[in-house]
């Protein structure tokens, strides 16, 4: 019995030798998967231009296409392509022949994606379409698939090997199906000039959206409603009595009293620290005591431009000018973090 138990611990698999395989599996896993998007370079040529040219001549939707994994990655493209500029829905191919074909206008085109290239369903689907003179651009892994052949366009991803120690599950192959539909998208998206406002409008929602809002949307102390400025030639005392109107924030803009440009800011804690240091603070000019040439945004600047300031400098007012550097308000941190777009 001894012996038998010695035997056991002998050979005794560890928690650590379990998790060093497992992480070592999980690796080769990610390994293989970046791997077939890597060697996308080498299966593209110029069909990859003419499917670009294709799609961004639609003047419809781009109508995506896919049974299975490769019909997820369809919708997802389809909802990204929807994101940026190109209009997008997706009809599943198996649908399409009860009714759903009625989805697809004669100004679309129809992107089909299908690992083999001979899904029954894709290719019955680009078939169909095909009479009706809309273009297909088809993807897969084989340059002479029956996809491929009903294509005007098609697009090969190349023989993968899965990700799947079976060679089986759809890993790899879609992951390079993925990321070639999302550089193709941002392509055509790049060709119709796509911009930040257009995608703000296209999502408002969100942290996304809220990042994208223009800065000027967001402002709670304006100058010339609830935010007065200072000139630079008077005292902290003076300075304090004439920012002393309602609810002001924690800092106070310091202007040229001749142009109105801004030369500094005063704040809540730049007045504590005074006083604490000197008796005779609140007689000294603000000009001397101020922060001079601060940091500030333009007043074209979006609500993401202030999230990076904040955390990068840990700057908690921020002025906001015009293009001649005149403030026309002061966005408080407690503004974003209301906003929730930085915590506490």
């Amino acid at each position: 019995m001894a012996a038998m138990s010695g035997s056991r611990s002998a050979t005794r698999v560890t928690v650590g030798d379990l998790r060093a395989d497992e992480r070592e599996f999980v690796l080769g896993a990610i390994r293989a998967e970046a791997e077939a998007v890597q060697r996308l370079p080498d299966e593209l040529g110029d069909e990859l231009h003419q499917a670009i040219d294709v799609l961004e001549a639609c003047h419809g939707h781009v109508v995506t296409t896919g049974m299975g994994k490769s019909g997820l990655i369809a919708q997802k493209l389809s909802s990204t392509m929807a994101s940026i500029g190109v209009p997008s829905h997706f009809v599943h191919p198996a649908e399409a022949v009860h009714g759903d074909l009625g989805r697809i206008r004669a100004d679309d085109v129809l992107l089909a994606m299908s690992y083999s290239g001979n899904t029954d369903e894709v290719v019955a689907l680009a078939t169909l379409v095909k009479p009706d003179g809309i273009p297909v651009v088809g993807m897969s892994s084989n340059p002479v698939s029956e996809l491929a052949r009903l294509s005007t366009v098609h697009l090969s991803i190349g023989d993968v090997m899965e990700a799947c120690p079976l060679n089986l599950a759809p890993t790899a192959s879609t992951t390079a199906m993925l990321a070639l539909g999302d550089a193709v998208a941002l392509a055509v998206s790049r060709r119709r000039q796509f911009t930040v406002e257009d995608y703000r409008k296209r999502h408002p929602g969100g942290l996304l959206g809220k990042g994208l809002k223009s800065i000027c949307e967001v402002l709670r102390f304006r100058v010339g409603e609830n935010l007065p400025t200072i000139p630079a030639g008077v005292t902290v005392r003076e300075a304090l009595d004439r920012a002393n109107v309602g609810r002001r924030p924690g800092a106070m803009l310091i202007v040229d009293a001749d142009d109105g440009r801004l030369v500094g800011i005063f704040t809540d804690g730049d007045l504590r620290r005074l006083v604490l240091a000197h008796p005779d603070a609140l007689d000294r000019k603000i000009a001397a005591v101020m922060t001079a040439e601060p940091r500030c945004l333009q007043s074209d600047a979006l609500v993401r431009d202030t999230v990076q300031l904040v955390r990068e400098h840990r700057q908690d007012e921020i002025p906001v000018v015009d293009k001649d550097g005149r403030p026309i308000g002061l966005l408080d941190v407690q503004d974003l973090i209301a906003m929730k777009v930085i915590d506490e």
